[in-house]
């Protein structure tokens, strides 16, 4: 495949809960982007396999896991692992991602590797069922529990609007790299789901924002310094419709879609985009590109598109 070629040229298109999934227009939904060979990519897009396929093909695009792990740090992972349901619902993250994830960093020579959310739902039963905790086992990752205040410390958000402070779980503070895994998913209070909207999970008092101009509040967390080093958005399944659980199977796309980026405004626009939806038009990614935290043109980045 050419470097701009884009996924799936003659796929077709379908539509789920009022939502147009293009899966052969992504090129121009995105725009051509950047075409200087020099420049290093800003997003890896996949598309057509298995989720620890796809990540093996985006992280080789992107440099490796070894540009972000390095030999005896530790990682903290965060998928999101919200809900008490199955990986064929699309509540949570593919647990096949993760534990793939974890298999790259533990490769590239990291000491531990931590996976955990606030999770919704009771947290046993959300690392249980997500199959999850069973597969970041199997990678020889640790889970840990987010379910407690002491595991939280308070933080200052300086460059907040309505966000000034925040009670983040101590790993994210003390781990040398922070890896975000969110699933691309409808949600009925911010429209989607996605990077920046997954990092409530990392928080406590996550009650405050849903009072307090939700949309703001994500941008105001994502221009927190500790962001993640790497963002890698789960679409294999996705939930078009009654998010963030879902209410049946006829809720998911089998989209079998995968992103990676640095930036969260960048992966979070192009995700949008693959749900059918204008990035301007989902408040917290506007207003996280107004707070300059990253970019939703996406016609101005360099862009890896890879069919499986």
């Amino acid at each position: 495949m050419k470097r701009r070629e884009f996924l799936g040229k003659s796929a077709k298109t379908a539509i789920v809960g009022g939502a147009v999934f293009s899966l052969g227009g992504i090129n121009q939904a995105w725009g051509k982007g950047v075409t200087s060979a020099d420049m290093p990519y800003d997003l890896v897009a996949v598309k057509g396999g298995e989720p620890g396929v796809m990540f093996d093909l985006a992280m080789n695009a992107i440099g490796g896991m070894g540009k972000f792990v390095k030999k005896n740090q530790t990682v903290v992972i965060k998928p999101n692992i919200g809900w008490d349901r199955t990986p064929d619902r699309a509540a949570n993250t593919n647990p096949e991602l993760v534990k793939k994830i974890i298999e790259h960093c533990l490769a590239a020579g990291a000491k531990d590797v931590f996976v955990f959310d606030h999770t919704c739902d009771t947290w046993t039963k959300c690392y249980k069922t997500s199959g999850i905790e069973k597969y970041v086992k199997e990678a020889g990752g640790k889970m840990v529990p987010g379910n407690t205040e002491n595991y939280y410390q308070e933080i200052s958000i300086p460059e907040g609007k309505k966000l000034k402070t925040a009670k983040v779980h101590e790993l994210i503070l003390e781990s040398d790299v922070f890896i975000n895994v969110p699933v691309l998913k409808h949600h009925s209070s911010t429209k989607l789901s996605l990077a920046m909207k997954n990092l409530m999970g990392v928080v406590w008092d996550r009650r405050f924002w849903h009072k307090n101009d939700l949309h703001q509040c994500i941008a105001d967390y994502a221009t927190y310094q500790r962001k993640p080093d790497l963002n890698i958005m789960d679409g294999y399944n996705a939930l078009m419709k009654n998010g963030p659980q879902g209410v049946s199977k006829s809720d998911v796309l089998n989209m079998k879609a995968q992103l990676i980026s640095t930036d969260m405004v960048a992966i979070d626009a192009a995700a949008a985009k693959l749900f059918g939806a204008e990035p301007a038009n989902i408040p917290f990614i506007r207003n996280a590109e107004e707070m300059h935290v990253g970019t939703m043109d996406l016609s101005k980045l360099s862009i890896k598109r890879i069919k499986v």
